[in-house]
């Protein structure tokens, strides 16, 4: 039941034709990326890359590349997975259909680690020079690992049962690091490594850390699912991988998973913090170089046999498009109990994941009456702000479920139809501001600098949206090229934002007047973002999405025909007016390397390796 190694995975994929080998030389940098992003994109096998140029270990990616290789792995275990988790929900549920849930009460005991004194992973060592130093984009500081499982413990509660297993990524080379002796932690806000880096700093004892590599797919799922800070994530993983997790304890050291391919291990430099990155992130942007906290190594263990996987992020979709999607699989079922009256909550992937959460919920504080503005949605709303990695969301656009039952969240453009119908921009936005913003999202003021919208909307239709641009809508002369996007959303362009703050307010004054005098809004337009490329914003739903919830920062960019302060609440007439332009101080976006582009085509060629791929 469920995979103990990588290896063991690596061989079923091969012998259900689930993966591509590939023998000829492939450079670590840049191109092994992009041959991933390629297959990836089109929806291709998982890779396997034997021979990598100027290093000993192969790598492997794209395991989790579909959602249904991804089920795949872990086939055996999967539906008794979610049967765990909806006792968690409602633990009745088991004396009314008891023989459904036996598979799950039998994985339970699988949950518990177990304690061993040695292991395959100690059997050689190496050291990080010789470790594949894989690059994903030109511009990257350095080599990365993508696929980390960082395993710390708690100073407080030391051991097994309070751990922590997370996917910060690490950086292997370039920067100030020392080579072959330290290596950078990039770990943003609301981490529980962060918790524990605290307790550590505040007990005067060694912050020591370990950096697993490989092992089997329920480790590297583990580290990215959302637990509450007092789950360990070997519980889970002991759970999905259908055996009890092997953890080496000895004396004085931090434990080290058994079956893992390599393992790093150190301590956190108390005096130390180092720039870290650039790197390319998920968002669709680098995340530009910081300080971050330094790890001095001390070990690098590797079994015998060992495979590197890897992992590439960029604009979604990418690979950890489908970790996400799993991850609501099995999920699901307990968004009702954690934040009462939430009946679902989904992270638009397209937009970048943090920068903009969907939700349905009730309404229940008038049952007896017509609901006529938002009320227990905006109680809701403060609660998904308030939960864990929610808690980094920029945009929340909330939904009654009363309003429309057969409201699918995951039809994003549905979703926002049913609202901007339904919104009145003079009474439903809510701003959060002079707050958190997520670490890699450079639209705000700073590093974790930024502000939020909350956008609730309840009732019966407002307006009737339009399904052509409005022939009596006048734009300023520095705005043109409008293209509707969806039924009352439209995208124009405007001119290129400079760091002339004052006059960019001005020019988008002027828009909101104009737009307010030929009332567009009784015209059924509703939505109005301001781009670079109205064209490019327009052509799809997802680069829409991406374009303007990456790179507007609400306090800041978020205008309206008609705008008044009243009792402090800022609202509009309409249309409300979004500036999603890239500014001055935003990232850049990523871009591949053409040449390396050229070598990849290379081996999509009659006769190459992803001949029939790509």
């Amino acid at each position: 039941m469920g995979y103990r190694t990588l290896r063991e995975c690596v061989d079923a994929l091969a012998a259900t034709g689930q993966i591509v080998c590939i023998e000829e030389p492939v450079d670590a940098r840049l191109e092994a990326a992009e041959i991933h992003r390629r297959v990836y994109q089109a929806g291709g096998p998982a890779i396997y890359f034997a021979n990598i140029v100027g290093c000993r270990f192969p790598m492997v990616s794209n395991l989790f590349g579909t959602i249904g290789r991804a089920r795949y792995l872990f086939r055996d275990t999967l539906n008794a997975v979610r049967r765990l988790v909806e006792l968690k929900a409602d633990s009745a549920a088991f004396w009314k259909q008891p023989t459904r849930y036996l598979p799950a009460g039998r994985l339970a005991l699988a949950m518990r680690p177990r304690q061993v004194r040695t292991g395959p992973i100690l059997a050689n060592q190496t050291t990080i020079g010789q470790l594949p130093q894989q690059v994903s984009w030109p511009d990257d500081g350095g080599a990365f690992i993508t696929l980390p499982q960082v395993y710390t413990e708690h100073a407080d509660h030391p051991g097994l049962g309070r751990s922590n297993l997370g996917m910060y990524r690490v950086q292997l080379s370039g920067g100030q690091y020392k080579p072959d002796h330290e290596v950078g932690l990039h770990y943003q806000i609301h981490r529980t490594i962060g918790v524990h880096h605290e307790a550590a700093l505040r007990r005067g004892v060694p912050f020591r850390v370990n950096v697993f590599v490989g092992g089997p797919p329920a480790m590297m799922l583990a580290a990215v699912m959302p637990l509450p800070e007092n789950v360990s994530e070997l519980a889970f993983a002991g759970a999905l991988g259908g055996h009890r997790v092997p953890m080496i304890v000895r004396d004085g050291e931090l434990a080290i998973h058994a079956q893992t391919d390599f393992c790093i291990t150190g301590v956190v430099d108390p005096e130390r913090r180092l720039p870290e990155g650039p790197f390319g992130d998920h968002l669709g942007y680098y995340s530009l170089t910081h300080d971050f906290p330094v790890l001095r190594v001390e070990n690098v263990y590797h079994r015998d046999g060992a495979i590197w996987p890897f992992t590439v992020v960029g604009r979604p979709p990418q690979e950890d498009t489908i970790f996400g999607r799993l991850i609501h699989e099995i999920t699901g079922p307990l968004i009702p109990t954690v934040i009462p009256g939430v009946h679902a909550v989904h992270a638009v992937d397209a937009a970048g994941v943090h920068p903009l959460l969907l939700a349905i919920g009730s309404e229940r504080y008038t049952p007896h009456g017509e609901v006529t503005r938002p009320q227990e949605l905006l109680t809701q709303a403060n609660a998904i702000l308030g939960q864990g990695q929610l808690s980094l969301a920029k945009y929340l656009w909330l939904a009654a479920k009363g309003d429309d039952p057969q409201l699918d969240i995951h039809d994003v453009s549905a979703f926002l139809q049913h609202v901007l119908a339904r919104v009145e921009w003079g009474r439903d936005l809510h701003f959060h501001t002079c707050t958190t913003m997520d670490t890699l999202d450079y639209s705000g003021t700073g590093l974790n600098e930024g502000s939020k919208l909350v956008i609730a909307a309840v009732g019966a239709p407002r307006r009737e949206l339009a399904t052509q641009l409005p022939s009596e809508m006048r734009l300023p002369e520095e705005f043109r090229n409008p293209h509707l996007v969806l039924p009352g959303l439209i995208v124009l362009e405007g001119p290129p934002c400079d760091d002339d703050r004052q006059r960019q307010l001005e020019l988008l004054e002027r828009l909101c007047s104009e737009l307010d005098e030929t009332d567009v809004q009784a015209r059924g337009v509703a939505l109005v973002v301001v781009v670079d490329n109205s064209e490019f914003a327009a052509r799809t739903v997802n680069n829409f999405l991406w374009v303007t919830f990456t790179r507007s920062n609400p306090a800041l960019d978020v205008h309206g025909a008609g705008a008044f302060v009243a009792d402090k609440h800022w609202g509009c007439r309409g249309p409300l007016v979004i500036d999603a332009r890239s500014k001055p101080h935003h990232a850049p976006p990523l871009v591949p390397d053409p040449e390396v582009t050229r070598r990849v085509d290379r081996l999509a060629a009659r006769g190459g390796p992803l001949h029939g791929i790509l």
